[in-house]
């Protein structure tokens, strides 16, 4: 039995659970915030929370052997007044130093240390230099730091990267020289992102429809032109088809569903006017996994966090990018990655992701089902307001490309009856356990919007998406263990309360 499987059965939401590695592992990719407390405290910094942080989502909370790791480097290549980060890259070193650039006026400079690049930078511009680790995935990763600490050699996993891209190709329905291995899900999206600027370097980009924070900071902060189409509605889908008549867009992203209100856009409709004005579109399809659906017929490019369903244990950090070969852009988009993509998955991630992701389309359906149930006892539940999942909203939009046998998902949100009163309570008192990240074999929870926009919430709410949403992703339990413990958390109205009005 793994540490993974073991939050299944005693998973971590007690106060005194504060900071532990979600899974219990050097490298886990989520932290245990059992309060809601915990969450706010998370986002201001304050020491009580952050002096018991053992891990952290690896973008979000500089992961300790990198932070060993940095420290070293910065005795050894930097200045009174500076401090660093690695990269794998030169190529993403210095991309880094022209957006600290680009953002603040400060100079930052590349230097070579132990085989890695240094983007050593003013302390003053540091909020700069995290905003670009976090946003685009090109740092190293925490494996490659603590192999570099133990002055070990990156495992040779050319043939466990190759079978990854072929089981990838095969779900998908493509080749497997159309399957590009990344670092992690950002560092594709980013390198996406990149490869549509360079086609089209004037046109505006399209971010169709509210997707997780971090594509929204690359499309709206990463210096090109762009519109934002929050709701994915009819009225933003006329504005769309507008714009781009009268100015064609170079290319459109979204994420199907998105993330976090599981919206699912029209393709078919994104599909016409993208082949009318002639740009391409990339979707994101994390969230509903090549096992449900069948994106191929809308989508040009296919980003993927390989971190999340694929290898469901939660340490792992690998990514992916698909051509589609029937593309108009296909030659285009082949030629551009080439050029912009870089071997930058670490060779241990993939040979952990080749062992993890054999079962990955059984979990998934297993994950599906069980989500479809628990959410459907949430919407009839009287202490819940409203559950977010494709089943319940724009399904025949959805329905249009899932698979004959694929499911709805395993990921949901959800927001209680008189919020203000009731979201900590229920969070604090949930038995599952609770943070960031999806796709675990062990089901997770977390007030997503405060983790993820808490310095925006009245900008978030205008777009459809409300400070108090509850996030859960669906793990192996059992179907009644996850609605006993939802259902011990959840307010039991009295006859005449709020709740039953």
């Amino acid at each position: 039995m793994s540490r993974a499987d073991d939050l299944c059965r005693s998973p971590c939401w007690r106060p005194e659970d504060l900071g532990a590695p979600l899974p219990n592992l050097p490298h886990a990719n989520s932290v245990s915030l059992p309060t809601w407390r915990d969450v706010i405290d998370y986002e201001e910094k304050a020491p009580r929370v952050m002096s018991r942080l053992r891990a952290g989502y690896p973008r979000f909370v500089i992961p300790p052997p990198c932070a060993t790791l940095f420290a070293r480097a910065r005795a050894d290549v930097c200045r009174a007044d500076e401090d660093c980060h690695l990269y794998r890259s030169e190529r993403a070193a210095h991309r880094c130093v022209e957006r600290i650039a680009a953002w603040s006026g400060a100079v930052a400079r590349v230097a070579e240390w132990r085989g890695v690049h240094a983007v050593c930078f003013p302390t003053t511009a540091a909020s700069w230099a995290l905003k670009y680790w976090r946003h685009t995935g090109d740092g190293i990763s925490s494996r490659q730091a603590q192999a570099m600490l133990d002055g070990a050699p990156e495992p040779d996993a050319a043939r466990e990267a190759e079978i990854v891209r072929g089981r990838i190709a095969a779900a998908v329905g493509v080749r497997a020289e159309d399957v590009y291995l990344f670092s992690c899900g950002m560092s594709a999206i980013y390198t996406l992102y990149r490869c549509l600027r360079r086609l089209f370097p004037d046109r505006r980009i399209a971010q169709y429809g509210f997707p997780y924070v971090d594509t929204l900071k690359i499309v709206q902060d990463f210096g090109g032109p762009h519109i934002f189409l929050p709701r994915a509605d009819a009225a933003d889908l006329a504005r769309l088809d507008a714009e781009s008549a009268r100015d064609p867009i170079g290319g459109l992203m979204c994420e199907f569903p998105s993330n976090p209100v599981l919206t699912s856009a029209d393709l078919d409709a994104l599909r016409r006017v993208s082949l009318r004005d002639r740009f391409p579109i990339v979707i994101d399809d994390t969230i509903s996994t090549w096992t449900n659906v069948n994106l191929l017929p809308a989508a040009d490019a296919i980003a993927t966090s390989l971190t999340k369903w694929f290898t469901g244990r939660g340490d792992v950090m690998l990514g992916s990018a698909i051509v589609n070969p029937a593309s108009p852009f296909a030659d285009q988009l082949r030629d551009l990655l080439e050029e912009e993509w870089e071997a930058d998955a670490w060779g241990e991630a993939c040979i952990l992701a080749e062992t993890l992701s054999r079962d990955a389309d059984a979990r998934v359906r297993r994950a599906s089902e069980t989500a479809r149930v628990v959410a459907e006892w949430l919407r009839n539940h009287p202490a819940v307001d409203a559950v977010y999942y494709p089943l319940f909203q724009q399904r025949e939009l959805y329905d249009r490309y899932r698979r004959p046998d694929g499911g709805y998902g395993g990921l949901f949100s959800f927001i209680l009856r008189n919020p203000e009163q009731t979201s900590a309570r229920f969070y604090d008192a949930l038995e599952l356990c609770k943070g960031p990240n999806l796709g675990t074999t062990f089901t997770l929870c977390c007030p997503f919007t405060l983790l993820a926009h808490y310095d925006e919430l009245t900008w978030a709410e205008t777009c459809g998406v409300s400070r108090w949403l509850l996030r859960l992703s669906v793990g192996q339990e059992p179907v009644e263990h996850l609605i006993a413990r939802l259902a011990r958390a959840l307010p039991q109205p009295q006859k005449g309360s709020v709740l039953y009005s």
